[in-house]
């Protein structure tokens, strides 16, 4: 239920190639669901318990549903009321890691970028992996790597909405970030904090937590764990030296607890890359990669769809698609691109995601979307929620102190960009602006060919 979503199309494709027979449920196709299609999953549009296989018994079916799936949902709640048993996603993914060797990346932002590269990392090398991945690693075209060597090592995205990484029980584990977020969930900062410590308490006995230098850890809920830091160049268990930027990403050296790794080579670009290859490095170093290998790994690394993802550069335009959805989010991706495209104007297409997010962060927001030279304001995309009162893009947008500014709704996106002078165009959001890239991309290539 809610099979187009990143996670759960993950766990589909996990069953599916393990012998199961799988269907879903989603509201509308997606590329991600036309792939389920390609594999053989039967995948229904329509909120209709008719186009449920009907050979399915209560004995051998398991439902697995997002938190995503409205509560009203006719085919949810007639599943319910026939007894088939249901559990939530994250529910699944506990189960299906709570036998091996969980390697999780947590953090209000960056575990999707940090575990695809920590998978690559792992699942190149001898120590092998499997992965459950919140994007579609670039590499492979896929939310999930089964691994090739029977390896017990799972590398998994720790999420923390629904506190649905309290369902797992790691080895080796990271946190990038604890800022507020989900306050619909959680109500206060402190709430979210606490919920991260009692995932760094099911860390197993013996493992590994490593977190960015800086945030709020307390060590002493988890004793019977190993504490590393990282950052990207203040001193930490793991950290960079030599930093250089190199014509497609960057080269460093990595300091670690036992050495320095010289010479590294990331060919991916922005700086938050760097560090989240910090990161990843780290925890594939803690569990047994070899240096050799981690350089090998890095340097064919493609990243994630709709992570820092070029679709576009040419002499007179660039377009970069990011999922960033969060004020911090926003803030790191703009300055990275500033700095990458420095004297050039900037333009940030940013579609807000949830009523309550937008509500939360306003001020916050307007902060962030202040660091570009322009910026095109979407309507709110709700995802899971009902419209709130009051709370519609226009309070972000009001308090953006910039002289070039315009509100629209995404149906008025491509009439703007082809009517628009542009140079970098930063795309932004966690919603469906991702199917407007490709029409932004048509009209920024035609607009070039028209110059020649």
């Amino acid at each position: 239920m809610g099979i187009g979503g990143i996670g759960m199309s993950a766990l589909a494709r996990y069953f599916k190639l393990n012998g199961c027979e799988v269907a879903g449920y989603d509201r509308t196709p997606s590329d991600i669901t036309n792939q389920l299609t390609d594999l053989g999953i039967a995948i229904h549009f329509e909120d209709n318990i008719e186009l449920f296989p009907g050979s399915w018994t209560l004995e051998n079916t398991l439902i697995i549903v997002t938190p995503a799936i409205p509560a009203d949902l006719k085919e949810l709640n007639e599943l319910k009321s026939r007894g088939f048993e249901l559990l939530k996603r994250s529910q699944v993914l506990g189960l299906l890691t709570r036998d091996k060797t969980g390697i999780a990346v947590a953090g209000t932002h960056g575990k999707t970028s940090v575990s695809t590269m920590c998978g690559h990392i792992m699942h190149r090398s001898k120590q092998g992996c499997s992965a459950f991945l919140g994007g579609i690693a670039n590499n492979y075209n896929s939310n999930l790597l089964l691994s090739e060597n029977d390896s017990e090592n799972v590398v998994v995205e720790a999420d923390e909405f629904d506190r649905s990484f309290l369902q797992l029980y790691p080895h080796y584990a990271a946190i990038t970030s604890m800022d507020a977020d989900h306050l619909d969930i959680y109500e206060t900062h402190e709430n979210l904090l606490e919920a991260f410590h009692q995932f760094i308490q099911q860390i197993d006995a013996g493992g590994v937590l490593i977190n960015k230098k800086g945030l709020p850890v307390d060590k002493s809920r988890n004793q019977e764990i190993t504490y590393r830091t990282y950052s990207l160049k203040e001193e930490a268990d793991y950290y960079t030296q030599n930093l250089q930027i190199t014509e497609d990403g960057f080269t460093f050296d990595l300091v670690t607890p036992n050495g320095r790794i010289e010479n590294l080579n990331l060919p991916y670009p922005g700086w938050i890359n760097v560090e989240n290859s910090v990161v990843a490095s780290a925890l594939a170093l803690e569990a047994g990669v070899g240096e050799e290998e981690l350089r090998a790994a890095l340097t064919d690394y493609q990243g994630v769809k709709r992570r820092f993802q070029l679709k576009l550069k040419n002499e007179k335009h660039v377009l970069i698609d990011d999922y960033a959805h969060h004020p911090e989010e926003l803030r790191v991706t703009i300055t990275s691109v500033k700095e990458m495209y420095a004297g050039r104007k900037v333009t940030g297409v940013f579609q807000p995601h949830l009523y309550s997010r937008t509500n939360d962060f306003a001020v916050e927001f307007a902060e962030s979307l202040s660091l570009l030279d322009e910026l095109i304001l979407l309507d709110i995309y709700p995802a899971r929620e009902l419209p709130m009162e009051g709370v519609t893009s226009e309070i972000i947008f009001d308090k953006v102190k910039l002289l070039k500014k315009q509100l629209i709704v995404k149906e008025q996106l491509t009439d703007v960009i082809n009517n628009g002078d542009w140079d970098v165009v930063l795309m932004m959001g966690a919603g469906d602006i991702d199917r407007l890239v490709a029409p932004v991309k048509t009209i920024l290539e035609n607009s070039d060919k028209d110059v020649e």
